[in-house]
């Protein structure tokens, strides 16, 4: 399945889970999405900080990407979730903004309580995945 139009999407992560991080920016690119990683993006020099606001602010989607590793104490994630959150916050309650995906059996944190979360994990996690982000496309 491919995107009809391209999203811009913005995944968010725990840095322990780089490697399955990568293997859903490498899909999520095949599938036609115009993905935003920090490790792929952010160039030598670049204040990241200000890029990663931007990046957020731009996309259209903000995948959440959760693991046993993500709720843990530390990381920028905690910041790049509260700004993603902000965002949320202004948009109509119908819009799809912010998909939590499970890339293991884990606790979803309670900021996200709201939002129907996929697992990745299960057999067809990653076609739903596909089919809310064409729902995005089509409702844009």
């Amino acid at each position: 399945m491919n995107l009809t139009r391209p999203l811009r999407i913005f995944l968010l992560y725990a840095r322990s889970d780089e490697k399955a991080v990568r293997r859903l920016y490498n899909r999520l690119s095949k599938a036609g999405a115009s993905v935003w990683m920090d490790r792929k993006k952010l160039l030598p020099g670049q204040d990241w900080q200000s890029k990663i606001h931007q990046a957020i602010y731009s996309s259209d989607i903000v995948i959440v990407c959760l693991s046993k590793q993500f709720n843990k104490q530390g990381g920028y994630r905690h910041e790049e979730l509260r700004i993603a959150l902000e965002k949320a916050g202004g948009l109509p309650d119908n819009t799809i903004l912010i998909i939590p995906v499970r890339l293991e059996e884990c606790d979803m944190p309670e900021a996200l309580h709201r939002w129907q979360r996929v697992d990745l994990f299960e057999t067809n996690g990653f076609k739903a995945l596909l089919s809310a982000l064409e729902q995005h496309v089509a409702q844009r």
